[in-house]
């Protein structure tokens, strides 16, 4: 009994300590500001550029969602009245978000991998090991390289028979997306157990590549030290600040247009140049090493509910808008029409949200010839924004299938699923 409670006591000592070592939210609130013309949106972000006092959730049409630290709240109220620009409050507390995220860990689900939860990137890791052993006739590895901080990052294939059109999914590019790679997971298992006839046409008649943690290094930071970590991990040479958007560091239109900040301080730093991050570069490499092999790129990202499509550098249409917007539609529509009724909207990243250059969908699409690209962003539209609770992840799961029946569908009518190779 003694020998019990000293190892519980020690396990105390070492949750306090780990605890300590994080950053804490408390009392840290998410307001949802709106704004009457594109300059005082171009107001409310540069508050939150390079300050550790105001992050930026969210910048879209009307409306910016704003992280702010307690101590500038006042600071907050009368800048934005002295501007009329109304301000709710969508997160009153965000570390009791945190911890209701932490604890809300189903006891049925602490061995076995599932989604009530959210994982660290050992058992995402461990996931794919087993998966890669039970199923080895359809399943293999895929190795998009090693991360600054030396770990290796890890997808899967999935190829039921030769001569499928492919599917690409980046996900967890942004470190506190966690959202992204659960649904990455859970789309995995349902691609090679699923028994509904539609999914298994889907499943064995396409080839899936699917990467559930792009950016592992941050993923990893924002697990173990700071929850709201969006960047990569790698130091910025001549300051003090860490990190990259990985978002905004392929080669496509870098730093074009105001997409990208030059600054190493800010969310959306652009990195030194095109492909710093390794991460980047990795899956850079590899996309360019199958192109002709993958019909349809999608980036996994939270949170808005959007399908954005190429492009984030230009207000200019692409080519294929109709179509792209016919499929993004069938997404949407898919979506609606489950019992959650989880809308999304739907356009170009730079038309719905921001200019945004360096993006992957927009690399995919220009760079690649993937003509069917999109960045979709889940769950939710700001009540709990990055912190999506974990009993959300089923029901976002299925929205998301439905959408991607319908995508796939859509996409084989207008004829874009044709195979490219011989």
């Amino acid at each position: 009994m003694k020998s019990q409670l000293l190892v519980l006591a020690l396990l105390a000592i070492l949750m306090a300590i780990a605890s300590a070592k994080k950053v804490r939210y408390d009392n840290y609130k998410v307001f949802k500001i709106r704004t009457q013309n594109l300059e005082q949106q171009k107001w409310i972000e540069n508050l939150a550029s390079g300050s550790k006092n105001f992050n930026l959730w969210h910048s879209g049409k009307g409306e910016v969602h704003l992280m702010v630290n307690p101590q500038k709240l006042i600071f907050l109220q009368n800048y934005t009245r002295s501007f009329n620009m109304p301000l709710d409050v969508m997160v009153s507390n965000v570390q009791s978000l945190i911890d209701a995220e932490q604890t809300s860990k189903a006891a049925d689900d602490l061995n076995d991998f599932g989604w009530t939860r959210y994982y660290p990137l050992s058992a995402i890791e461990t996931f794919l090991d087993d998966i890669l052993a039970k199923y080895p006739e359809v399943t293999s590895h895929i190795d998009i390289g090693t991360s600054f901080e030396g770990r290796k990052i890890r997808g899967i294939k999935i190829s039921y028979k030769e001569g499928n059109p492919g599917i690409f999914i980046e996900s967890n590019i942004h470190a506190r997306e966690w959202i992204t790679s659960a649904t990455a997971t859970w789309l995995i298992n349902e691609l090679l157990t699923s028994e509904d006839a539609n999914v298994r046409k889907l499943a064995e008649n396409h080839d899936w590549y699917i990467v559930p943690v792009l950016n592992v290094d941050g993923f990893v930071y924002s697990h173990e030290t700071d929850r709201m970590w969006r960047k990569t991990r790698q130091p910025v040479e001549g300051s003090n600040c860490i990190g990259a958007d990985a978002n905004r560091n392929y080669n496509s239109h870098w730093l074009e247009s105001g997409g990208a900040s030059t600054n190493p301080c800010d969310e959306t730093y652009g990195g030194a140049q095109p492909f710093s991050e390794s991460e980047v570069k990795g899956l850079a490499d590899y996309v360019t090493s199958i192109k002709e092999r993958i019909n349809i790129f999608l980036a996994f990202h939270s949170y808005s509910q959007f399908l954005l499509t190429p492009y984030g550098w230009t207000k200019d249409p692409p080519t294929n808008f109709e179509d792209l917007m016919a499929v993004a539609k069938a997404y949407s529509d898919a979506v609606l029409t489950l019992p959650y009724k989880t809308s999304y909207t739907y356009g170009t990243t730079a038309d719905l949200l921001y200019f945004a250059s360096g993006a992957a969908n927009d690399w995919a699409y220009s760079e690649q010839d993937i003509q069917l690209s999109y960045t979709i962003e889940f769950r939710d539209t700001g009540r709990y924004g990055f912190i999506l609770p974990p009993i959300q992840i089923l029901p976002h799961c299925e929205d998301t299938l439905a959408g991607l029946l319908a995508l796939v569908e859509k996409a084989d009518e207008l004829g874009y699923l044709q195979l490219k190779y011989t």
